[in-house]
């Protein structure tokens, strides 16, 4: 895991995760925060060995801790957050060293997962369908205090544990 260590001790990654802290110290809705992002790549880990995908381990953890980097974006400037995470995660993918960095083909999955973990486009990869369906499932939707105030549709809201 010492490829995800450095990611989420790069300057950009605290900084960018610091604000997004400070702005949603009072949300009441689901946050974007560490417990959320570690939550996917667990889930995403488990369905990965389970359904026998063989997407390493690093992938999917890179991908789950930076797939919502750049919400303070969308929160402060509009601009979908998967697009600044994309973004983000491309400078602190292209920033590490070499003896820890990802291939250019498994950065082109990062990147991809990260930009498609909203919606999922018409064709899409492997792990692109991993993350977006483990961010989901990651949702306590069940139990949360402000369930009836939020704005996610009720077919898409967790009504029971699934992983």
């Amino acid at each position: 895991m010492e490829r995800i260590n450095w990611i989420i001790n790069h300057s950009l990654y605290q900084s960018s995760y610091q604000h997004l802290k400070e702005l949603e110290k009072n949300r009441i809705f689901c946050c974007h925060q560490m417990p959320h992002l570690l939550d996917v790549a667990r889930i995403a880990y488990i369905r990965n060995l389970e359904e026998k995908l063989g997407i390493q381990k690093s992938v999917i953890y890179a991908a789950s801790l930076l797939h919502d980097i750049g919400k303070s974006q969308q929160y402060e400037f509009k601009i979908p957050h998967e697009i600044a995470s994309e973004k983000i995660a491309k400078d602190i993918l292209s920033s590490m060293p070499k003896e820890l960095s990802f291939t250019s083909d498994e950065q082109k999955l990062i990147l991809n997962a990260i930009r498609n973990h909203r919606k999922l486009p018409q064709e899409f990869g492997i792990l692109d369908k991993l993350l977006y369906e483990s961010d989901k499932a990651s949702r306590n939707c069940f139990c949360c205090p402000a369930a009836s105030e939020c704005n996610w549709d009720d077919t898409k809201k967790n009504a029971q544990i699934d992983y």
